[in-house]
């Protein structure tokens, strides 16, 4: 009876051992772009934490550092890969002077929609090509929300001819930069904290940052009236960055509870954001009536066109990943178009043909 009873105490100590509840708590950090108030952008890593730590029932903990913290908001990359912080959330093509492949997991001019990039990410080879670029780099990557179709942007003129963009200083990130760049614009790359100030001073004369939602917050259009629809960035999908090695040290549970996560606050983010430029839209032209929102011409719109086609030819020519890539990436978007058009576009158009909407 004692032997029994000892032998069925050692069971349950061993059990208790292995159990989730007794498991070493596991402490990581993750490094973001964004100040930690600046939400949407900083609301999945926030989101993410929160529910890691539920499902892990306090045994996995994420500390969340923005930019205020670490000082490095376009360093999260490197500050992942050399191991300071186990994960970062930023945007993958901000790195595109490490690796030029970077900025297809963001977005890319006259590219896909959102619904249509997130197909391409998990049903086509979207996240096969971001492992692949990745790698070298010691870092995962997975998608970590989206902004949807961004506006083109606050400029402190209206912009009527092409000529009008020659000599302007404009913050624009990504491929759209180059693609500027090509027109005469004087391209920079400005971190968030940083825009408002530049923007006041004359420091740059335009900048694009993210839709309604966002800009308004960000008081853009207390020094810039003339507000542009996008074309640059119809799909701005955020990054989560994990250290390769970190992440395979992680029991398998735990790594299924972080991947899980990220694509559950990855959506939430792009309904949130959705969800705040809707009201900020609806709001616009009450509150702040000397807005003036503006498509650009269609001959400035035909040039953005042909420099973004020289510019991914370019590329293409002296990168074989991507080109192959964007052969991959434009064969998809032509398929999934098709769909778009019939189910979306055209629905829409009838909507407003039934005064359904204006």
């Amino acid at each position: 009876m004692k032997k029994s009873f000892k032998l069925t105490a050692l069971v349950g100590i061993a059990l208790l051992a292995i159990s989730p509840l007794s498991a070493k708590k596991i402490k990581w950090k993750l490094a973001e772009t964004w100040p930690s108030t600046l939400t949407p952008l900083a609301s999945p890593p926030a989101k993410l934490a929160e529910l890691v730590k539920k499902m892990s029932d306090g045994k996995f903990i994420i500390k969340v550092e923005g930019k205020e913290k670490h000082k490095a908001p376009l360093g999260i990359l490197d500050m992942v890969k050399g191991g300071q912080y186990q994960m970062g959330h930023s945007a993958s093509y901000y790195w595109k002077g490490k690796d030029i492949n970077m900025v297809w997991f963001t977005t890319v001019p006259f590219g896909m929609t959102p619904s249509e990039q997130y197909a391409w990410f998990y049903y086509g080879n979207g996240m096969k090509y971001m492992k692949e670029v990745y790698d070298k780099f010691g870092v995962y990557s997975y998608p970590g929300g989206n902004t949807g179709n961004q506006m083109g942007g606050w400029f402190r003129k209206e912009i009527k001819t092409v000529d009008d963009l020659k000599g302007l200083k404009m913050r624009i990130p990504g491929l759209a930069g180059e693609v500027m760049a090509k027109l005469g614009v004087n391209v920079t790359n400005i971190p968030a904290g940083e825009l408002y100030t530049a923007l006041d001073r004359g420091t740059i004369d335009a900048l694009e940052w993210v839709g309604p939602g966002m800009d308004i917050k960000m008081g853009f259009h207390k020094v810039a009236k003339y507000y542009y629809t996008g074309w640059h960035e119809p799909a701005s999908e955020m990054q989560f960055l994990i250290n390769k090695k970190a992440f395979d040290k992680l029991p398998k549970k735990y790594q299924t509870m972080l991947e899980t996560a990220m694509k559950a606050v990855s959506m939430d983010m792009y309904i949130e954001n959705f969800a705040e430029s809707a009201e900020a839209w609806a709001k616009m032209k009450k509150e702040y009536p000397d807005i003036q929102v503006k498509t650009f011409p269609l001959p400035v719109l035909k040039a953005l066109k042909k420099a973004s086609d020289e510019v991914y030819a370019e590329y293409a020519a002296k990168n074989p990943k991507f080109k192959e890539i964007w052969e991959d990436y434009k064969a998809y978007m032509k398929k999934v178009r098709a769909w778009s058009m019939m189910s979306q576009y055209y629905y829409l158009e009838t909507s407003k043909e039934l005064g359904i909407t204006n």
